[in-house]
């Protein structure tokens, strides 16, 4: 079975939808707060991330690296409807992406930025290196059951 990053058919599909999904995130009242008036490297960094996630190159990692990741949202304090939002839209984004409709394919990425947001509103409200999330490398997601 192809990784979730050949089954999207590579960079280009996932940098599209991360740009579109971004877009969403800068237009929306409850989210915009927490990205200001965004930053260019932004569509970059995320598509990094989501392609290493699914399989794909190791770029975030190599050119940031999680301790990155951990750092942006340090200090946040992501609330659970803000959470929750951000799982809206970016499941509106690829519902308008041309990503594969499979709905197996569809669960794993929703389980993804379900479980990426629980772990980046751990780390926004953490007042303490204890308080931080266990995780310290970009997860390798999968499809159901591998």
């Amino acid at each position: 079975m192809p990784s979730m990053f050949e089954f999207a058919c590579g960079a280009e599909p996932i940098h599209r939808l991360e740009g579109d999904f971004y877009a969403r995130v800068l237009a929306d009242p409850l989210l915009q707060p927490l990205f200001g008036a965004g930053k260019p490297e932004h569509v970059d960094h995320l598509s990094a991330f989501t392609a290493e996630s699914f399989g794909g190159p190791d770029r975030f990692t190599r050119e940031l690296g999680f301790a990155h990741l951990i750092d942006v949202h340090r200090g946040l304090g992501i609330t659970e409807e803000q959470r929750q939002r951000f799982v809206e839209l970016y499941m509106a984004a690829l519902d308008d992406s041309d990503l594969p409709s499979d709905p197996q394919y569809r669960a794993a990425i929703r389980e993804h930025v379900e479980f990426g947001t629980k772990v980046a509103m751990q780390n926004s409200n953490a007042t303490t290196d204890d308080e931080l999330h266990p995780l310290r490398e970009v997860p390798r997601w999968t499809w159901p059951g591998d």
